[in-house]
């Protein structure tokens, strides 16, 4: 008697069907099917499909095993509703369940009666009613990629040798179209991220502003990554990490939050490592940053030649897969040339403005060195002719001429002083004082002449020039509201000596109008006296420069 034929393989030529005859052509097409494609997720769905046409079965699916070889990373299914997808999509119960064989094991697994077998308890409780069952493992370049699955034949029979065998030759099929459709996917994501990285760079050493560059590398992570949002950290002042710019779909108020020194994450990310969470709902270290509503979270760290720039979040939305070993490699990359992009951005940018300090310095240089030493000269030789001049309105002519010299050397001092300041400092204290006689002009309806003396950006320290601020608006302010002036000489002097000896800045504002009338009213020189004392200085009145002394001179000084 002949022996039976081992299962899985296909039987003698005369106990061949004319059904699996029939079949052969139809497998032949499905293979070829198979491999038209390269694009992975549409692959999967038509070996799905092409499976359950040729094993004749209601249902179908691949469940591909995720990187640590114990779950499913992703379920593409045929014939399932996307509800009942969703709810099997999940990592199997238990060890001995059929899904659990298939995921930790090469075999193939095919009961007769699903109902019946004892590893059917691990299987989802929302598949839908079945009794034939067909696993067959899926290897791409010899490991497993996933398993294709088929259950309950259109005639209520179980799956037998031929469609075991149908199925194993698509199966093979099926890992080599994968295996092709895989390393076009990778070729083209590492495409993508070498495109973005190429962006950044070319964004920040375009020039620009710091934080637009910030804002480049963040929308680039984000897209590349396919998070739902990204973020960059910078180190904070006052220690831990500070999120300096964001890209998100929707507005958030996370930009300025900053994540303490004490956070864990925030250690491991300024000691140069990447943080990798799976749920950044229930991991303690995310429960007082902006990541708390998002799902998986990479954290990878900015780091150029073993300093620590920053810091980069790329979170996903809750349910979405984690990152993959690929993503999250290609994600560190991202972050170091980004970095190396971002100091070779700030290099550029130090020597851009290190030309420009050297031509503002040229320019000062020539200005001292030339300029004034011109007009000293030409004052020298109008004092001699004022001298030598019998003619009186001569002389008071050629003296006017000389004031007027001396003015014009203090006003090219003073700009002496401000092209030595920073081009990108903060907006010092002459450029504030001439924004308030700006502000000034329109209800006095002229603009007060101003004269600067002295360093009177680098000099004065910030309390001080914050109460001489004050004190010239309340001055400006008194001359509009009281003094009716049509004409005021502001001068903001800081090469003066005070009374005790001390360097100081003095400002002097001095007007033509009706001046300080008997017992009226004293609040605003009060304010002015406090704000003098609060910084160590004094306020004074003296004459105006109106005919015959009239209007009001105020003197404000402190020490700097």
């Amino acid at each position: 008697m002949p022996s039976a034929p081992p299962p899985g393989s296909l039987p003698s030529r005369p106990e061949a069907s004319a059904e699996l005859l029939a079949r052969v052509p139809k497998l032949l097409d499905a293979m070829r099917s198979v491999g038209s494609g390269l694009e992975l997720h549409t692959t999967l769905h038509r070996i799905c499909e092409t499976a359950a046409d040729l094993a004749h079965a209601r249902y179908a699916a691949i469940g591909v095993v995720d990187e640590d070889g114990d779950g499913l990373a992703d379920f593409v299914h045929h014939g399932l509703d996307d509800v009942t997808a969703r709810r099997i999509r999940h990592r199997p119960d238990d060890r001995k369940s059929l899904l659990g064989a298939l995921i930790r094991g090469p075999e193939t697994v095919r009961p007769t009666d699903v109902s019946e077998d004892r590893r059917s308890r691990g299987l989802p409780e929302h598949l839908p009613p079945t009794r034939g069952f067909l696993g067959v493992p899926i290897r791409v370049q010899g490991e497993i990629f996933g398993h294709l699955y088929l259950t309950d034949k259109h005639a209520g029979e179980p799956f037998d040798d031929h469609d075991l065998a149908m199925v194993r030759v698509l199966a093979a099929e099926a890992g080599i179209a994968i295996g092709n459709a895989r390393l076009h996917e990778a070729a083209q994501q590492r495409e993508r991220w070498i495109d973005g990285s190429v962006a950044v760079t070319t964004a920040l050493l375009a020039g620009g502003d710091t934080d637009d560059a910030l804002q480049i590398v963040a929308e680039q992570a984000r897209r590349l990554s396919g998070a739902a949002a990204g973020f960059v950290l910078l180190p904070a002042d006052g220690g831990g990490l500070e999120i300096v710019a964001v890209d998100a779909p929707h507005p958030t108020n996370a930009l300025g939050t900053v994540l303490p020194p004490e956070n864990g994450i925030v250690a491991e990310l300024l000691a140069g490592r990447p943080v990798f969470v799976d749920d950044a709902a229930t991991d303690p270290r995310l429960e007082a940053g902006p990541a708390r509503s998002y799902g998986p979270v990479m954290l990878v760290p900015l780091c150029r030649d073993g300093k620590v720039l920053g810091g980069l979040a790329l979170p996903r939305s809750r349910g979405d897969r984690p990152f993959t070993r690929t993503e999250r490699a290609l994600g560190e990359r991202f972050a170091s040339q980004a970095a190396l992009a971002l100091t070779m951005a700030e290099a550029q940018r130090d020597r851009e403005r290190l030309a420009v300090y050297e031509d503002r310095d040229r320019i000062a240089r020539d200005l001292h060195d030339l300029v004034i030493q011109r007009l000293f000269a030409t004052g020298m030789m109008l004092e001699s002719a004022q001298r030598g001049s019998a003619v009186p309105e001569v002389r008071d002519g050629v003296g006017g001429a000389v004031e007027e010299l001396d003015v014009t050397i203090q006003e090219i001092r003073s700009a002496i002083f401000a092209l030595q300041q920073p081009a990108e400092a903060p907006a010092g204290l002459r450029t504030r004082v001439l924004r308030e006689i700006t502000m000034a002009a329109a209800p006095l309806g002229f603009t007060p002449a101003h004269r600067f003396l002295g360093p009177v950006d680098t000099a004065v320290g910030d309390l001080t020039a914050k109460n001489l601020i004050a004190a010239l608006r309340e001055t400006l302010s008194n001359a509009f509201r009281h003094a009716h002036a049509s004409r005021i000489e502001v001068v903001v002097d800081a090469s003066v000596t005070l009374r005790d000896g001390r360097r100081g800045v003095r400002l002097t504002v001095a007007d033509d109008g009706v001046g300080i009338p008997e017992g009226g009213r004293r609040s605003g020189l009060r304010n002015l006296e406090r704000r003098a004392e609060a910084a160590g200085g004094t306020s004074r009145l003296g004459p105006g420069i109106g005919v015959d002394g009239t209007g009001t001179t105020v003197l404000w000084e402190a020490p700097y």
